[in-house]
């Protein structure tokens, strides 16, 4: 409607005809109208096969569908049900389920101080935790329980003055004096080595199987004061705060741990815990995210002698490179997906620089994320960097085509991260109280916290792992266990422990495992 000169409302003839139009298409198209006489606009009625009630079992035979159309509802139902439940998280195998719960029957709500307290009366990974001085004032007898209390203490969150008691004959000053004194991150990460390897020698190959060698990695956002260098506001968690980067083994054993800021490369996180992690095992295959891969890590990596396999996100963007030039026919069926030929010889004429930066890293003779930021695409004109980007679009060629080929490939890569996905959800039921919330400014309380939580969680999983052993040993439980079974088998699990609660520390209280 507009107004005309003399104030009237006036129908604009021309929007309203193309609107008509418009509406009669949409009608047309759908046949709410037809038209007489035509053919492709015709009575939708007469679409319809005129003698379908005569021969209507014909009909659904041809189609091989039941006449019944309730017998048709109900088998389209089972087929959703099953495909859904195909694509749903599985529930845990029978057995598993009842191996759990005689954990839980056998130890009832287990004291995770006493998981740790336990861990160290085995392996003694306190030992490790001295005095920068030759001179210590405090017995061992006294010292340990401290150590404890306060490696629990920081790695629940729950702090100091929670953890001392009257029981315990340590006040919250002397757990302090404790901390700043005995803890430090190179005692953290040798007490961290010796929990990790006690591990790997207690479990019983016929179990978890024979040392595994893969690892996958990833962060956890953890919110932290914000009147340091370190935290940042994180865009996806929607918050201020630091990263964790864990890096898990097959059987949810962490076996390094970085603190880093949002910002920080996860390419240098990556490559820094499979090099100078804190255990004897050798990985030669790294599971990552989109994150944790770029050209230039699937180079370094190649040259470091383990494989990168990334999740891709954006796998349908991803493009393969030619081997050789002068073969443009070639592949013919990938040609819509493939580009230009690698630059062979720039790799040739780089060749030692790209070992010197990777014995580099190799030998950590410098930050591996001080490295990675010489090959940034800012300086993209590097001839070394464009030599590593060579050689990493390369591998990366290679990998896709593993990756698309192999369903068991994608499988491996997927139940790779889902374990780091499970130990990302303990530390939220281990380091619980404040939120989850750093509460200092210092950075080195935030690694110490980290690695206190890396310890008591390592604890967990160790006592988990002999327990587990002990429970399997008996005679009703041999041969019970189905393959899917044992893929599904994991010591990080926590429906028997307590971490709240009294804090009481008894050191002549033991676990029954043996």
């Amino acid at each position: 409607m507009e107004q005309d000169a003399t104030g009237q409302d006036r129908v604009n003839r021309i929007t309203y005809e193309i609107a008509v139009l418009e509406a009669l298409r949409e009608r047309l198209r759908c046949k709410e109208i037809w038209v007489v006489g035509a053919n492709r606009y015709r009575n939708p009625d007469e679409d319809l096969p005129a003698d379908f009630e005569r021969n209507r079992e014909d009909y659904y035979q041809a189609l091989a569908l039941p006449l019944d159309a309730e017998q048709f509802v109900t088998d389209r139902q089972a087929e959703m049900q099953e495909a859904l439940s195909t694509l749903d998280a599985q529930p845990d195998p029978p057995n598993l389920t009842a191996l759990k719960a005689e954990l839980n029957a056998t130890w009832p709500m287990t004291s995770l101080l006493d998981m740790v307290k336990e861990t160290d009366l085995r392996l003694g990974f306190t030992e490790v935790l001295k005095s920068p001085t030759a001179y210590e004032t405090l017995e061992r007898a006294v010292l340990q329980p401290r150590l404890l209390l306060c490696l629990h203490g920081m790695g629940t969150n729950a702090g100091l003055q929670r953890m001392a008691s009257l029981d315990s004959g340590a006040t919250a000053k002397d757990l302090t004096y404790v901390r700043r004194r005995y803890l430090n991150v190179d005692a953290m990460r040798r007490a961290i080595a010796i929990i990790a390897n006690g591990t790997l020698q207690a479990r019983n190959p016929a179990i978890w199987g024979e040392g595994t060698t893969a690892c996958a990695s990833d962060s956890k956002h953890f919110g932290a004061w914000d009147q340091n260098l370190t935290t940042q506001w994180h865009v996806r968690y929607g918050g201020r705060g630091v990263m964790i980067y864990w890096h898990v083994e097959r059987k949810s054993l962490c076996i390094h741990s970085q603190l880093k800021s949002p910002s920080s490369s996860e390419v240098a996180s990556m490559i820094e815990g499979v090099l100078h992690h804190c255990t004897e095992m050798e990985v030669d295959r790294q599971y990552v995210d989109s994150h944790g891969q770029s050209t230039v890590a699937f180079a370094f990596c190649h040259l470091l002698c383990f494989e990168l396999l990334p999740r891709l996100k954006a796998i349908h963007a991803q493009k393969l490179y030619r081997p050789e030039t002068g073969k443009a026919d070639a592949y013919k069926d990938l040609q819509l997906i493939l580009t230009r030929p690698i630059d062979w010889e720039l790799i040739r004429q780089q060749y030692d620089q790209m070992i010197k930066y990777t014995t580099a890293l190799r030998q950590g003779t410098a930050e591996t994320e001080a490295i990675l930021r010489r090959f940034t695409r800012q300086n993209v004109q590097h001839p070394t960097y464009k030599a590593l980007a060579e050689l990493g679009k390369a591998i990366k060629t290679i990998f896709l085509c593993r990756y698309l080929h192999s369903e068991a490939l994608r499988r491996e890569i997927n139940e790779g991260l889902n374990v780091v996905e499970q130990w990302n959800g303990a530390t939220d039921f281990v380091f619980f109280a404040r939120r989850g919330e750093m509460v200092n400014n210092r950075r080195e309380d935030h690694e110490i916290s980290m690695l206190a939580l890396h310890l008591v969680q390592n604890c967990m999983v160790y006592i988990n792992t002999l327990m587990i052993q002990k429970v399997l040993a008996q005679p009703h439980w041999q041969g019970r266990l189905t393959p899917r079974d044992s893929a599904a088998l994991t010591p990080l699990i926590w429906e028997h422990v307590n971490p709240y609660g009294r804090f009481d520390l008894d050191m002549d209280r033991r676990l029954s495992l043996d």
